[in-house]
């Protein structure tokens, strides 16, 4: 069943500087004036999930060398979400049930909102609001929610059409776009949370559709691959996809994807044009991950460690076998930060995968590390939410 679209409330995605279209490559840094601060909104930095931030300027490689734990949050249970930075704050899930934000200066939690259940995926910011997949275990009901950024209220409360259990959500254009549960994708309106639409039964998996150029892109459990129009949800191409895929990222008109293998598609005809076998995807249950693509190459996670992909070819630029990867990883300014397995967070060369910093937590960190106004964001499965400085900055 689909739900025609009623219309679209524009909101547009806060990055208090100019937000970097999935169009352009992620490079050479755009450097804002030095008044205004970047936000990263949601996973992966935005609605194509590129895991690029174009405007860092602090951090490089010639100083993240000098990074140092800048403060630490414990949660009471673990961490697999990726936090979303946005106006000063820090917004991130727990398996303790609790979206907590925190300052990003100094740690102190500001509010927290209950759940209900635990949290494994990336709340998204835009316009103000937070929003959140919430599963109601007393009422057997799902929302999405959209909280007050700054004090935790909430300004609205949208039911899902099937029961989910609560997944990452994607902002583009004033819509959010979500797991619906019982594989279907929902649209719904960000600035009321009125459903526009939600798609036949495609399969979906449960990781934040990726929306660029019109579409909204879709990994499913049965091993295809679809894109859809993002203002109807009817299909517009599908092609399988040889042991399934995670979050795919679409930069400059195609989409990059996989588990065993990376592949590169077209994103207008889902033609394929490169495969390459990486290896199998090590993503946390429901814990959002995929590929990060900047300056033309493609950075993957796998248990064989992270890749580095020339994205017009596919070809094999360097392996970093140092740990296999646990969480997505994140670029800016010429950086490549990744969680591992062996409990570090890790930055890395883009052009050679050496590593130029790390730092051990004490347990496998899934969360995809957030890089914004020279601090590095992330979480760990031993419970805390762990930030970055330079010293001085």
């Amino acid at each position: 069943m689909k739900f025609k679209v009623l219309f679209c409330f524009c909101v547009s995605l806060v990055l208090v500087a100019s937000f970097a279209t999935a169009q352009i490559p992620c490079g050479p840094t755009v450097i804002p004036p030095v008044t205004l601060s970047v936000n990263w909104p949601q996973f992966h930095f935005d609605a194509a999930h590129s895991g690029c931030n174009p405007y860092e300027s602090i951090l490089s490689t010639s100083t993240v060398g000098d990074l140092a734990l800048n403060w630490e949050f414990l949660a009471i249970g673990t961490i697999e979400s990726s936090p979303a930075v946005a106006n000063g704050m820090v917004y991130i899930g727990s398996e303790d049930h609790q979206i907590y934000a925190l300052s990003a200066s100094t740690g102190a939690r500001v509010w927290q909102y209950d759940t209900g259940f635990q949290v494994d995926y990336s709340p998204a910011f835009a316009n103000g609001m937070v929003y959140v997949s919430h599963y109601d275990q007393n009422r057997f009901k799902s929302f999405v929610v959209a909280l007050n950024a700054t004090t935790g209220a909430v300004i609205w409360q949208s039911e899902l059409p099937n029961l989910v259990i609560g997944f990452a959500p994607t902002i583009a254009n004033g819509v959010l776009y979500t797991f619906g549960g019982a594989g279907t994708i929902a649209a719904v309106n960000a600035g009321t949370g009125q459903l526009l639409w939600e798609s036949d039964d495609i399969d979906a998996n449960a990781y934040p559709p990726t929306v660029a150029n019109g579409m909204v892109y879709v990994s499913t459990a049965n091993q295809n691959f679809y894109a859809l129009d993002a203002k109807t949800g009817d299909v517009v191409w599908m092609v399988p996809v040889e042991g399934g895929a995670y979050t795919p990222t679409v930069i400059n008109g195609v989409v990059y994807t996989g588990n065993f293998s990376t592949y590169a598609l077209d994103a207008k005809t889902g033609a394929l044009l490169w495969s390459v076998p990486t290896g199998p995807t090590a993503c946390a249950t429901n814990a959002a991950c995929g590929p990060a693509v900047a300056l033309g190459i493609v950075y993957v996670q796998s248990d064989e460690g992270v890749w580095a992909l020339d994205a017009s070819t596919g070809g094999v630029l360097w392996r970093n076998r140092t740990s296999g990867s646990a969480s997505s990883p994140s670029v800016a300014n010429g950086v490549v930060y990744v969680g591992a397995h062996d409990q570090n967070i890790y930055a890395l060369d883009p052009h050679t995968g050496i590593v130029l910093w790390n730092y051990t937590t004490n347990a496998v960190v899934n969360s995809s590390p957030a890089i914004a106004n020279g601090m590095v964001f992330t979480g760990s499965e031993d419970g805390n939410v762990y930030a970055f400085h330079l010293p001085g900055h």
